[in-house]
């Protein structure tokens, strides 16, 4: 990611590595920029799903053995995962972390107004970059569905929809850039001289 900062990043997380694509958008907030993730569920950390679901229910045994009640707090949504992953980036009990994680914004699926917005992705955390072909890999949604997780279903129906809108809304696009290529197309002998005066003066 470039140094140069903008309004609102918004990354789409599906392909990323979870741990590498933290790291990046820790080290983004920090400086300042404002950062969005969506599709969180389709994040993907390396190694097998058993080996990561062994481990995450080695993490949920862990608490205080004083009074629970004061935590660790198991998140079981993929947002919540990366948060936690992201929080301990940051140095998040000073005013400059607590800020950082404050312009971070995570989601599952793509809710609006971000379907309609340009999404990145970031190459030095993709994992068909980064990860060695033939490597295991899971999905943090498949995880979080294992460990309690009560919406997948809900967040892939809501998913689908926004795909077959998004597609006519693309067909859509494509049906008008083609009527105005041939309108173009037909007064191009019309409009010659008007284009030639215009190009004189450097346009």
């Amino acid at each position: 990611m470039s140094n140069t900062f903008e309004k609102v990043i918004v990354i789409d997380g599906k392909g990323h590595l979870l741990g590498r694509l933290a790291s990046i958008v820790a080290k983004q907030a920090l400086n300042g920029q404002k950062i969005v993730i969506v599709r969180c569920e389709e994040l993907n950390v390396s190694g097998s799903f058993f080996r990561n679901k062994l481990k995450y229910h080695a993490y949920l045994n862990k608490r205080c053995i004083v009074n629970p009640n004061r935590g660790p707090f198991h998140f079981r949504a993929p947002s919540r995962i990366f948060y936690k992953a992201l929080r301990g980036m940051v140095a998040h009990k000073t005013a400059r972390g607590a800020a950082a994680l404050d312009r971070i914004k995570l989601f599952e699926g793509v809710p609006p107004p971000y379907d309609k917005m340009k999404r990145m992705v970031v190459p030095t955390a993709l994992r068909v970059l980064k990860l060695k072909p033939g490597r295991k890999y899971t999905t943090v949604g498949r995880i979080s569905h294992e460990v309690g997780w009560k919406y997948q279903d809900v967040v892939a129906k809501l998913e689908e929809k926004r795909k077959a809108k998004s597609a006519a809304f693309y067909q859509r696009k494509k049906a008008v850039t083609a009527l105005k290529a041939k309108a173009a197309a037909s007064k191009a002998d019309s409009i010659k001289s008007v284009n030639e005066s215009i190009a004189a003066y450097g346009y």
